[in-house]
């Protein structure tokens, strides 16, 4: 009786261990072939070539639109299109934006490889160093839209607006900044709204500091090359553009 009841519980310990390994086996399969139906429908992001302004600003606000509501396009970073950017690069825009590490300017353009030439520091401001490279970015690589992307709470803006005590490195920031804190404060902004103010300001004076570079200057007359200004806000992701 007790051998009979003894087989009788490994039979059905085999039976349960069959059913238990081929669920285990089914589900392992349903999830490899999830991933790969995902790699399959991932979608990289191609975009025309030889754009002019207008349409580069469009490619730069159906990326943020993209980045804003989650939908963003997979980067193509296969060997077949690294090895055609080995050859040179063709960005379609200029970019000036603030170093600050919650504004990557591909990442919230939903940009790739080879799509955006990038200048960053505190701030957003320009000087002799970076104007040359965004001539570089206009006139070598031919890129015909230059973009100063600014930011909310921005950190050089808020410690030009409350005049903190810096190093000299950081204070040749502060004064570029402080040329737009001198604007606002003459027209008496009210406190809870200067550092807004401001940030607006020192947009639209790096602007004007890269219109009145020379070679710049001569690509916007011919037409070649835009300058405009656009703001990320960081809670909700989005850029307005000027």
């Amino acid at each position: 009786m007790k051998k009979k009841f003894l087989a009788i519980v490994l039979s059905a310990g085999v039976v349960i261990s069959l059913f238990t390994g081929c669920a285990q086996k089914q589900e392992k399969t349903a999830n490899e072939n999830t991933n790969v139906t995902e790699s399959a429908n991932k979608k990289i992001y191609t975009r025309p070539e030889g754009v002019n302004s207008d349409d580069a600003k469009k490619l730069l606000i159906e990326g943020n639109k993209r980045f804003v509501s989650g939908n963003v396009l997979g980067e193509d970073i296969s060997k077949d299109n690294l090895k055609k950017l080995s050859t040179g690069q063709k960005p379609f825009a200029v970019v000036i934006s603030c170093s600050d590490s919650r504004v990557d300017p591909e990442t919230v353009f939903d940009q790739g490889l080879g799509d955006l030439f990038v200048v960053r520091d505190a701030g957003n401001v320009v000087d002799k160093v970076t104007l040359g490279s965004i001539e570089y970015g206009a006139e070598h690589l031919n890129a015909p839209l230059i973009v100063v992307l600014g930011h909310e709470n921005c950190g050089a803006v808020k410690a030009t607006v409350d005049k903190s005590k810096v190093s000299d490195n950081i204070q040749g920031i502060i004064d570029k900044i402080d040329i737009s804190l001198k604007t606002v404060e003459a027209k008496n902004t009210s406190k809870d709204k200067i550092y807004q103010e401001v940030e607006d300001a020192n947009i639209k004076n790096t602007i004007s500091e890269i219109e009145k570079d020379p070679t710049i200057e001569e690509l916007v007359k011919e037409n070649k090359v835009k300058v405009v200004g656009a703001k990320y806000h960081i809670e909700t992701g989005e850029i307005v553009f000027e």
